[in-house]
């Protein structure tokens, strides 16, 4: 028995369909968050550019993935999830189909390499979100079999449309979509791959992109740029002091240069419990808030709302002096 495609239905038609089935889905309480591209490029990010590069490298998809690029632009990813090792999304047909993509983590012994390549070439957090390293760095991230994201053989695909083809053009669309999404959430890739952002951080070793005084000083962002292109609160503090000259006597660390030292260490301090603790009730923090609960000082805070947002507990809404951090998943 055959199965019988059904007539074709205007986009017009299927975006006010989708967009009923969406709400209705949204009123029971299920989170929807449907991909919007503006203008022809669905992606212009370094990461979301990434992607759609890496996806486009797979030969074996080639004719599908017009079609995926035009459902995407013209809105018929009503809904996209990005979840550890999985991509779940709605897409809007003559009927809503629902896609689902299984992508593998990267193996250990990989992320191992990947990090210890890449030793010294990111300095920060924000500067691995936004892209803002070598092009050494993000050629070994994107290299082909050992690189971050994945393969044909690391994916499993999967339609409930009728066309038989692994890749149909939802899944396609959805692919797209992620592209799309990682230029408003990054750190998504990560928690795609199962990995932590934070591994890539500067460490001692000799890298591909090890930092010179003049690379150093080209890629260094000052607080207002930092704040204008990833929407964070940056105040300013003075300078760290230089460290006691040999021989003295070692003074013990503060309470906020150890919160400091745990949080970059990946260790759960008791600060970072109160902020996550505050963030599952419910309620938006900015930094004035987070200093106040925990005690501590800005840079200190800073350092764990980073952690905060890497670890996928957190998310950034508004800019520069708006800026909030709300629990994933939350809305503004």
């Amino acid at each position: 028995m055959f199965y019988q495609w059904q007539p074709y239905v205007p986009v017009a038609e299927r975006r006010r369909k989708a967009a009923l089935e969406m709400a209705a889905l949204a009123k029971k309480g299920q989170r929807i968050t449907p991909v919007t591209v503006s203008g022809r490029k669905i992606a212009t990010t370094p990461w979301g550019m990434a992607w759609c590069e890496n996806l486009e490298a797979y030969s074996d998809y080639a004719n599908r993935l017009p079609r995926g690029r035009t459902y995407v632009r013209n809105g018929s990813v009503v809904d996209l999830q990005i979840e550890p090792g999985r991509i779940l999304g709605r897409v809007s047909g003559s009927s809503i189909y629902r896609t689902t993509v299984q992508v593998t983590a990267v193996p250990k012994a990989r992320w191992s390499r990947l990090v210890g390549d890449c030793a010294g070439g990111i300095d920060s957090l924000v500067e691995l979100l936004q892209g803002r390293f070598s092009r050494g760095v993000m050629a070994r991230l994107c290299r082909t079999g050992d690189g971050l994201f994945p393969s044909p053989a690391e994916i499993a695909l999967d339609c409930s449309c009728p066309d038989a083809a692994s890749m149909c053009k939802h899944v396609a669309a959805v692919l797209y979509g992620v592209g799309a999404r990682l230029d408003q959430q990054p750190e998504l890739l990560f928690t795609l791959r199962q990995v932590s952002a934070t591994d890539l951080l500067a460490t001692a070793g000799s890298g591909l992109a090890a930092p010179t005084s003049t690379s150093s000083a080209h890629r260094t962002l000052s607080s207002d740029d930092v704040g204008a292109l990833f929407g964070l609160e940056l105040d300013q503090s003075p300078p760290a002091q230089p460290p006691q000259a040999a021989g003295r006597r070692r003074r013990r660390p503060t309470a906020p240069e150890r919160a400091v030292r745990s949080a970059a260490s990946g260790q759960q301090s008791e600060p970072y419990r109160q902020l996550k603790a505050l963030l599952r009730t419910g309620e938006a923090l900015d930094n004035a808030a987070a200093r106040s609960a925990t005690g501590l000082d800005a840079d200190s805070v800073r350092l764990l709302l980073q952690r905060l947002i890497a670890d996928g507990h957190a998310r950034v809404i508004g800019r520069k002096r708006g800026t909030r951090y709300v629990r994933r998943g939350a809305t503004g």
